[in-house]
Parts: C-alpha cells; structure tokens; sequence
C-alpha cells in the first residue's frame, strides 16, 4: 500500500486531500467480465477515486480517501461482486494475509484439485450416473419420489445431484452478476440452468452445469498459464541478500538492504540489488534484464542488476537503490502497467461485446417464445439440398433458446485480445525488450518505416581506433608508443581511444614529454627527448610543409591539387588517407616537422549486428529504413553505405529530425523511431512508436521511451518487429475465429444443427482455450543472434 500525500482536492480543513492506494490479490476475477462486476461494485464506495483492475495478473489497484471510506470497505466491495481477496494491508498497515501481501500477481492456483474442481467431478459423476439409467437401465430407472404430483425417477435424482454439485456455485456467480447488473456469462449460465431445472428438463441442467463447470476450470487453467510468463518475470529477483555488517556476512531480505551497503555475492548466485563492483570480477550473465546471449565481463566499477547471475567469481557490490528501485523491479511494474492500455483491437472488443451480448440475449427469448406461437404444425423447409423440419412443440424451442443463451456470452471474444497482449509483452520482457502498452506493442507491428539515429544505436557511441597504418620503418609499436606518449596530457576523447588501443597492443613504456601544447582545432605538440612531435588532423602537417595531396586524392569527384610532388608525397600509399576518410573514419597523422611516422584511424564503431539488423527488417517486410544523425555529410555516408540503409539524413539539429520523422509519415505510413531516449526525444515523441536503446539503469529512458532495448543490442530491433507483427495477426486470429465460430453456431441453432453441449465445448469452452493456447505462441517467439558471439 502507497501514500500519496500530494493528490489534488480539499479537505475541510482547506488542506489538500490524502489519498491511499492499496494493491489486492483477486485470483478468481480472471476475465474482463469478470473485473466489470468487480468495477460496478466498487463505483458504489464513496470515497473510491480510482481503481484499476487487471484480470490478466488478477491484482486490483484501489484508490480511496481515507478520511471516507477504509480498505475494509474496498474488500467488502470486491467480495459483494462474488471474489475473494487474498492480500492487502489496511490504512493503519496490519496486514490482511502475510503471505500474500505486497504481491503482484494471483499466486499459482491448484485448478484440479480445487473445491470447485471437486464439485465439478462429483457432478460429472452424477451426470454419468444418470445418462446410464435414463438410457440404457431403464428398467432400472424406477420412481424414487414425486414432487408436486411429478414422478422423479432415479435418473432426475442423479441429474438434481449434478445441478446441485455444478451448478450452484454458477448460479451464485449469477446473482453477483445481476446484482451488480452485469449481463455476462456467468448470469446467462445461470438463468440457463435455472429455467431448465424449474420446468423439468434435468438432463440439460445437469450437462449444461457440468460441461461449463469444466469449461470454467479449463480457462482457469489456461489463465494461469498466461500469468505464469509473469511469475516468471518476478521470480527473477532474489528474495534474499548477504550483506556484509560490521565485518560480518548476514543474510537478510532483499528489502531491508539500504542503499550504500555492501553486498556479498558468490559464483551461481543471483545478484540481490543493483549496484556498483567493489572488489572481485567475474562474468555475469545479465540476459534477464538486457537480453545479451552472452556473460558481460564485470570487474571494479562497473554496474550490476538485480536478477543478473553471476556466473564464476566473487563479487562485493555496493547497493546503489533499494529492492523497490531496481531496474528489474521497474521493469515488472512496467510490464504489468503495460496491460491496463488497452490497444484498439480491445477498445473494439469492448465496443461489439457491448451490443452482441443483448442482441442474441433477446434473440434467444424470441427464439423460445415465438415459434410455439406461430408454428402450427410442422413445417418441412429444403436448404441446399437438406431438409428441416420445424415443429411448434414447447420444449424444442426452448432448448434451441437456452442454446442461444449460451452462445450469447462473449467470453472467447473478449478475453482473445488480451491474453495476447500478456503473452507478447512478458515474452518481450524476458528477451530485454520493455513494451510500455498493449497500445505499442500493436503499433510496433504495423509501422511502414523505421528511422534510426546514428551515434550509439547503428554505432556504439564510443570512438575506437580501426587502423594503424605506420609508414618507413616505423612500426605499429613506436607508432603507438609516440602517439600515447603525446595524448597522455590530453582530455579529448580521440587521446583515450588511442591510449585504450595502446593498452590493449601492451604499450606501456612512453617516452617522457614535456612542452605539452594544445593546437586547438588542429591537434597538439609536446617535446620527446629534445625533438618536437606533432599528433593531429592532416591539414595541420600540410602546415608544416608535407603535401599530402596525393595521398588524400578523392576517387569520387573529389578535386585536388596537380602538383602532388614532394619528398614526403611517398610516406603514404596513393588515396590511403582518402580511403579511410571515405570511410567516415578520423585520420591523425603523427610526427615530427621533417618526419612522417604513421597515421592513426579513429572512428565510433559500427555495431556488429547494424547490418544484418537492417537486412533482417526488410525481410521483415519494413518499406524504408532511414539513419538520421548530426553528424556530417562524409561520415554519414560512410556509416549509412556500411549497414545498407535505403537512405541517410545528415547534419540535422533534433528540431530537424522531428521534420525528418514527419515526412517520412507523409511519404510511407507508421513510423519507429529508435534512438538514445534523451537526445532524441523530440523525434522519439512524434514518431508512432518510439524506442530507447541500452535502457538499463537508465531511468529517463525506462520513462520517456513507448518500448526500450534494455541492451545496446540493435538486433532486438528485428525481434521486436517480428515479435508485434506476429501479435497483430495472432491478435486478428483471435478475434474473428471467435466470432466466426459464434456465428456459425447461432445459425445452426434454430434449424436444429446446434445442442447445448456442443454450444458449450465448441462455443465457450473451445473457443477460450483455442485463443488462449493461439495467444501463448508469442512466447515461442525468440531474437535472431544476428552475430557470431
């Protein structure tokens, strides 16, 4: 339970309104009909001002003045819709049900051996029971007793049994229904079994009691399936934490480690919190947060998340946020906030199931009532060949309406929506990818476009050295020992890649330097061993005297000089220098006023999977894929030629990206926008759909972003496509299989075709476990390794 002091509204005091919110465990309230009744009942609390309810975790989020109404009431409230409550703790904090409170999702429940399961086998028992005296021991089948002059033989007795076993807990969801006046399929089923058993028909009471009891069970089962995935996802963090106090190792919950205290954690364990490397290295495989097929390599100083595992080494991490604030804890609140947006397929679900359930409702009276008026005598009708006999008696229309009255509930149609909805973004959140809305997950799979930023999402935003290209008799070595021994006094970023590639080549004895100057915009200058060296941009040696022109001849238009002869025109091969500028690689040359020794490429390294990430998207079926950056027009190229973009856009400002993102709207559709989540947010906003990169631990873009790439893995793009895709066909499915089946039997209803056990296993039982097992494909649905790790 949370405290939100800041809520807007007066008190009579003239200060501002408290408000609490309490989060209870509904397990039974498994279906959208099912969260209406609970909702109609909670709209009649005075002092409720929000309640959001998600049958797919069968959780409630409740809202109330406590200065009005008490969490008490709330419970009462849900339980006078027909739930139980399982967990929640009052205004005061005494907890309801230590097990269960502070959860987040209905807990496993034991669907076969459940009470109600247990009614429902007894009632099976009965109903087979019966059908065998009614239809084979009849002589058997003697009278056992009479009520009201009508004879009741051993058979109606059995079948009363069943009705009495399976059926009264529908009935009793069915007065819950209509007391919240809530025409949905448990009030349809019980007025069904009612009206059957009060005029005598015991054998369709029984079965229709029994088979829907089972149907009730099967989607039970199926729905707990369904929040198994996000079990799954909360099981992923550590319950408990061994921390290390006053010299001492102490295992206590999770929840009670506070920020700045020191973490043990050993090789197979689970990282209880995030934070920081202390003491220790190892290889931790952080696939459930970020979604890398890999262990990352984590040594001092590098940061940890709860969930990850830790794979070999001894780690010490220092905590840097609480159980409630990691990153994991906000991506299963996320994922689960995620639920309650509903996409438009839903919104159009909820709109038809508006007007299907009355309409056939009323068809199913008018269906038992008006033809016993109308039909005299038999009437035979030919249709394609078959003919129909209808009769006017009673009992045969009213079974066909009692028919109606089962194919009149939605339930298969209303719930083929969201269970895939659940399925995709847990599935999503598993693989490192944060879906923030059913709504984005929808988008995502029909965007026509997808536009890319450049630096750190086709790139790794990071500047590398990629050539070192030493010239005469220098070797790579003396070259890279010159050139570190000069960028040791730099802070630029061009000196720390150069000095990384030096410590990766084990260069580590640099010449003393002294006279360090900064040429700005140029390079810089310092003295080794009395003689002066020079690293920097070409321009600033041709400076000195070295024609370079030769050397940095273009070969596509490009314009340069004639007179290319020079004592020094040779230290380099023909068109080298322009080659690796081409390819949008940084070029500084090192040297000395009469000397050349080599040159230095530094560029920010194309991501592995960029190119076959954007290949991949086409096979997908993705029209354009645009990169958009701020960079020039000479390494946009380069970058744009490398990862096979259709098209590049260079030098934009981010107001120029928001245009860019708009005419590609204009031109092709829906589009995705993928970037950082905070230099690109103007352009992450405007865009359909917007996708943040490397996430983790990031809360601007966990906030800003519809969808985040946890990992700085461009190669979930394409699964994520895939992933959407396939949820808006599977989506369609759903949808119009559960209609077109529900047609089908309404019109095979009044000529006969349709009983009420077929209505119920095809109709409500089939159809429900049909979406749902469709709906579950989502999980089998894994990203491509788009390079060999």
């Amino acid at each position: 339970m949370t405290e939100n002091p800041d809520a807007a509204g007066g008190t009579s005091g003239g200060g501002q309104r408290r408000e609490l919110t309490v989060r209870l465990v509904v397990p039974e309230m498994d279906c959208p009909s099912c969260a209406q009744k609970v909702d109609k009942s909670l709209q009649r609390v005075d002092g409720i001002t929000d309640a959001t309810l998600q049958p797919t975790t069968g959780t409630a989020n409740v809202t109330y003045d406590p200065d009005r109404t008490s969490e008490a009431d709330v419970v009462k409230a849900i339980e006078a819709a027909g739930y139980e409550v399982v967990g929640g703790s009052d205004a005061e904090g005494d907890e309801r049900n230590q097990e269960t409170d502070g959860v987040d999702i209905a807990p496993p429940s034991e669907v076969w051996t459940s009470p109600r399961a247990k009614k429902t086998w007894l009632g099976a028992a009965f109903v087979t029971l019966g059908l065998l005296f009614e239809f084979l021991l009849t002589g058997q089948n003697v009278t056992v007793a009479s009520v009201l002059e009508y004879p009741l033989h051993i058979a109606d007795v059995l079948f009363l049994g069943a009705v009495a076993a399976s059926g009264i807990p529908v009935v009793r969801s069915g007065y819950y229904s209509a007391k919240n006046r809530s025409l949905d399929i448990d009030l349809l089923m019980g007025t069904a079994i009612i009206a059957a058993t009060g005029i005598g028909y015991f054998v369709e009471a029984a079965t229709l009691a029994v088979l829907f009891s089972i149907a009730e069970l099967l989607e039970d089962y199926a729905m707990d399936r369904a929040r198994d995935s996000l079990r799954e996802l909360m099981e992923l963090s550590p319950d408990e934490a061994t921390v290390l106090r006053d010299g001492e190792e102490v295992t206590v919950p999770a929840e009670e480690v506070d920020v700045g205290e020191t973490v043990v954690v050993r090789p197979g364990d689970k990282i209880p919190l995030d934070g920081t490397v202390i003491e220790g290295e190892s290889a931790v495989d952080q696939s459930p947060i970020t979604g890398e097929s890999v262990p990352v390599d984590k040594t001092a100083g590098d940061e940890v998340y709860a969930g990850a595992i830790n794979e070999e080494g001894y780690l010490e991490v220092e905590v840097t946020s609480t159980a409630g604030d990691s990153t994991l804890s906000r991506i299963i609140e996320m994922v689960q906030g995620a639920q309650a947006k509903k996409t438009e397929s839903e919104q159009f679900v909820d709109r038809f199931s508006g007007y299907y359930t009355p309409l056939v409702v009323v068809l199913a009276i008018l269906t038992a009532a008006i033809p016993p008026l109308v039909i005299a005598d038999p009437v035979s009708v030919d249709v394609a060949g078959y003919g129909f006999t209808f009769a006017g008696d009673w009992q045969t229309w009213f079974i066909r309406g009692l028919t109606l009255l089962v194919i009149a509930c939605p339930c298969a149609f209303v719930i083929s929506t969201p269970v895939s909805v659940v399925s995709g973004i847990t599935s999503a959140a598993k693989n490192g990818v944060l879906i923030k809305g059913g709504n984005y997950l929808e988008a995502m799979g029909e965007v026509d476009a997808v536009a890319l930023d450049k630096t750190g999402t086709l790139t790794k935003g990071e500047l590398a050295v990629t050539d070192v290209v030493p010239v005469g008799d220098t070797t790579e070595g003396d070259l890279l020992r010159r050139a570190a021994g000069l960028e040791r006094r730099s802070e630029h970023p061009i000196a720390a890649a150069i000095l990384a590639r030096a410590e990766e080549a084990s260069v580590d004895d640099f010449p003393d330097l002294s006279g360090f100057e900064s040429l700005t915009g140029k390079g810089i200058r310092g003295e080794i061993n009395g003689e002066t060296y020079y690293a920097g941009k070409p321009a600033l040696f041709e400076e000195l005297g070295f024609d370079l022109s030769r050397t940095r001849r273009e070969t596509d238009g490009g314009v340069v000089a004639e007179d290319a002869s020079s004592s020094n025109d040779g230290a380099f091969a023909e068109d080298a220098l322009a080659s690796l500028e081409r390819e949008g690689k940084t070029v500084v040359l090192v040297g000395t006023e009469s000397e050349l020794l080599g040159a230095i490429a530094i560029a920010d390294e194309v991501r592995p999977a960029s190119k076959r990430a954007v290949e991949r998207l086409h096979e997908l079926g993705v029209e354009r894929v645009v990169m958009l950056t701020g960079d020039n027009e000479g390494t946009a190229r380069a970058i744009a030629e490398q990862v096979g973009v259709d098209e590049y856009r260079a030098e934009l400002l981010p107001e120029d990206k928001v245009d860019a993102v708009e005419e590609l709207q204009a031109e092709y559709g829906e589009v995705a926008m993928v970037g950082d989540g905070i230099n690109d947010a103007p352009a992450l906003a405007t865009a359909e759909v917007g996708v943040a990169m490397g996430a983790a631990g990031t809360d601007t873009a966990l906030e800003t972003a519809d969808i985040a790439l946890m990992g700085d893995d461009v190669g979930k793009l394409p699964y994520l496509y895939d992933l959407s895709h396939t949820a808006n066909g599977v989506i369609r499915q759903n949808i119009w299989a559960s209609l077109g089946v529900k047609a089908l039997l309404a019109v095979g209803v009044p000529i006969g075709l349709v009983s009420v056990a077929l209505a119920v296993v095809v109709g409500d039982m089939g159809m429900s476990l049909g979406v749902t097992g469709n709906a579950m494909r989502l999980s089998r649905i894994e990203p491509d390794h788009l390079v060999d790790t």
